[in-house]
């Protein structure tokens, strides 16, 4: 019998990571992300640059977890990730770099909370954010394609990095 909302028995849990989301901007992404932030038990969501209003795209992507998860709106996301810095959270952002390494070779230290910091749909992450970054990791791809739709990679990010803070 296939399960539902209801009837599911999986654990509620809270991780340590903050999923920073650097000028992402479209509003089905936006809400997608909201229910991802859900479904890997995110401790908070933060969107950088201007606030994009929650309309009937965003809604309907979020299946209304925007009223429940932790989110906030900041300007700048470099300001963020200092903060963070200054709180001893680990920085790792999800980027193709000339020095990124492979999402399957990335050792976490669980002892300490983790910013996941993603980018633009169009740009990526700012250079000023990626020297912020701790580490640089990517997604190891196969196709003739460079990059992937940002929402896709990040629940494949955070289904990584959930599963290193599961081993324990």
């Amino acid at each position: 019998m296939q399960l539902t909302h209801y009837n599911s028995n999986f654990k509620q849990h809270t991780f340590p990571i903050t999923l920073i989301c650097d000028n992402v901007s479209n509003a089905a992404n936006i809400g997608s992300l909201f229910r991802t932030a859900d479904a890997f038990g995110i401790e908070k969501l933060i969107f950088s640059g201007n606030p994009i209003p929650f309309g009937r795209k965003m809604a309907k992507t979020s299946r209304a977890t925007e009223k429940y998860v932790n989110f906030e709106w900041c300007e700048n996301s470099e300001e963020a990730l200092k903060n963070l810095k200054n709180l001893g959270y680990q920085i790792i952002a999800l980027e193709i770099t000339d020095n990124s390494t492979s999402l399957t070779h990335m050792k976490l230290n669980t002892n300490q909370p983790i910013v996941l910091l993603i980018g633009d749909e169009n740009f990526g992450i700012s250079e000023a954010c990626l020297k912020l970054s701790d580490h640089i990791i990517h997604i190891d791809m196969f196709g003739q394609n460079s990059s992937m739709n940002v929402v896709q990679a990040t629940n494949i990010a955070l289904y990584e990095i959930t599963k290193q803070f599961r081993k324990e």
